[in-house]
């Protein structure tokens, strides 16, 4: 229930008035901004910092709090901590770092790479959730499916069914919460009945799921099936010509936003291609 994934905070800030077209295309510049690789561990860090910045910037601007990041992340543990054993595992061939610890008897040697390397995922995972947030948080589901079908207008030369699958994303995310709130009424409902999810043996809450599971998927496709039938009744026809009531005019915040963060992508994709911007952050005096 904590988890604030898809659900539209109506408020009135600068990134909510951006148009959804220029949002949709500045959010996926930063996104690919976040997997742009470094040369050094130094560099890795100071990028990745400084967008996690910007991003609490935006989440401050459309009042999503970074305690709701950091509850979303709680059901994550368990693949971080299983990130981290993979990396200790994996023997490091070059690493950068000295040696953490070694176990002798088998031959097994940890790097503090190894622990740099989770820390890593886990703060790009942080900012995938921050972009996604920003995204959801300040952009009206109907708005979202729009710019996404704008985007995918040239398709339509190839009968591409670009509205179609504009509407099934946007119905995607305005589902997540309505899915979580029904999650939480029937865990509820099941630990009124003497169902433990959180105490037992392994395999006893396994075993407990299954009356979560199967109760979930039948209330997700009884809601589809009452979402389908009323866009019906009101006359819903995917192929037909539509008319939209507001039409949305790109103004001049939106260049702005925009030009931004294509400029962000571009500075960070010179960083990264670039060897002796990377050297110089941990090697000055080689660099010449």
């Amino acid at each position: 229930m904590k988890f604030s994934l898809g659900r539209y905070v109506p408020y009135d800030s600068l990134i909510h008035r951006i148009d959804p077209r220029a949002k949709l295309l500045a959010i996926l510049f930063l996104m690919i901004c976040i997997f742009f690789p470094y040369q050094s561990w130094a560099m890795t860090f100071a990028v990745d910092g400084a967008i996690f910045l910007l991003l609490v910037v935006l989440l401050y601007m459309t009042r999503t709090k970074i305690v709701d990041i950091l509850r979303s992340l709680k059901s994550l543990w368990f693949m971080i901590i299983f990130l981290l054993l993979i990396y200790c595992l994996i023997p490091t061939t070059e690493p950068t770092f000295p040696l953490a610890f070694e176990v002798a008897a088998w031959n097994w040697r940890v790097y503090w790479d190894s622990f740099l390397q989770a820390a890593k995922i886990l703060l790009r995972l942080m900012m995938m959730i921050e972009l996604t947030m920003v995204l959801t948080s300040s952009t009206k589901p109907l708005d979202l499916t729009f710019a996404l079908e704008w985007y995918m207008t040239p398709l339509k030369v190839i009968h591409f069914p670009a509205h179609e699958i504009a509407m099934i994303i946007s119905i995607a995310i305005r589902f997540i919460p309505t899915l979580l709130e029904d999650t939480s009424r029937i865990m509820k409902s099941q630990e009124s009945r003497g169902v433990s999810f959180s105490h037992g043996r392994i395999s006893k809450r396994v075993v407990s799921l299954t009356s979560l599971i199967i109760p979930l998927f039948v209330s997700a496709f009884m809601r589809s099936d009452e979402l389908a039938n009323a866009m019906e009744c009101r006359g819903y026809d995917p192929r037909g010509n539509r008319t939209r009531y507001r039409l949305l005019k790109a103004k001049w915040y939106d260049w702005v936003f925009l030009l931004f963060c294509a400029a962000v992508f571009g500075v960070l994709l010179w960083f990264s291609i670039d060897p002796r911007f990377n050297a110089l952050l941990l090697f000055p005096a080689e660099v010449h």
